[in-house]
């Protein structure tokens, strides 16, 4: 085990979907290791996000003061709406600062999205989220920002709480947002279970599809340099734009 190659996640309050996610992505050639991110009031809720995300920003170094004990090789801040507070140039700032003080690779959810939508070779992309509608117009801002043609875009109706959602809520939301000038969907939103609706949904639709969690996992692994192909979760943790 203290040969493994270690994988740090930190994970917002609350959050009981996403380390299930990650361990059942996990494989014999690594390890996952977890912190949580310091954050107050109803988890999940899309009322008081904002404070929630600023809180967690706010208490970075002491998760990574937690987390660089077991020594990782990479550190992912598992929660893309931080993203969406922080914007491009603060999320860039962030990370440098975070990687010179700790010297450790911290990589965000969102980073990790818009690494993987490069990497695939796509500028045209449909989006869907689990948020408010103000959040979502944070998303489409952001991926624009990155330069992404957005074809098409939505979030999901009637979400009381995204750690309530289901990996068939998930399935609908992709279907939701797939438009035909649209060369791969990504959805949003870690919290929201989401690995187990990728497959079939890339059959169905025909089109590369990213998830927050999956596209995490994918560059951590990258980045902390495993050579690891997992199958199941869709196409970009099973090898194909590798």
């Amino acid at each position: 085990m203290q040969n493994l190659v270690r994988l740090g996640f930190l994970i917002p309050p609350g959050n009981p979907n996403t380390e299930g996610e990650v361990i059942k992505m996990a494989r014999p050639e690594f390890s996952v290791h977890f912190t949580r991110m310091v954050a107050f009031g109803e988890t999940g809720s899309l009322l008081g996000q904002d404070e929630r995300n600023q809180s967690q920003i706010d208490h970075l170094d002491e998760n990574l003061e937690l987390m660089k004990l077991v020594k990782p090789k990479v550190v992912a801040m598992a929660h893309t709406a931080n993203s969406y507070t922080l914007g491009k140039d603060g999320e860039a700032k962030l990370v440098d600062r975070l990687q010179k003080k700790f010297e450790i690779p911290f990589i965000t959810a969102f980073g990790s999205v818009v690494t993987a939508l490069k990497k695939i070779g796509v500028s045209n992309i449909a989006f869907g989220t689990p948020y408010s509608e103000q959040n979502t117009l944070r998303c489409k801002n952001l991926l624009e920002e990155y330069g992404f043609n957005i074809v098409h875009f939505g979030n999901l109706p009637d979400v009381k709480n995204i750690y309530d959602e289901t990996p068939e809520r998930a399935g609908q939301l992709m279907k939701q947002v797939n438009a035909s000038g649209a060369d791969a969907i990504f959805v949003s939103g870690v919290g929201m279970p989401t690995i187990d609706a990728i497959d079939n949904a890339e059959r169905n639709l025909g089109k590369p599809i990213i998830s927050s969690i999956a596209a995490t996992m994918w560059n951590s692994l990258r980045t902390a340099g495993v050579n690891c192909n997992i199958q199941g979760f869709g196409s970009l943790l099973s090898g194909k734009y590798n």
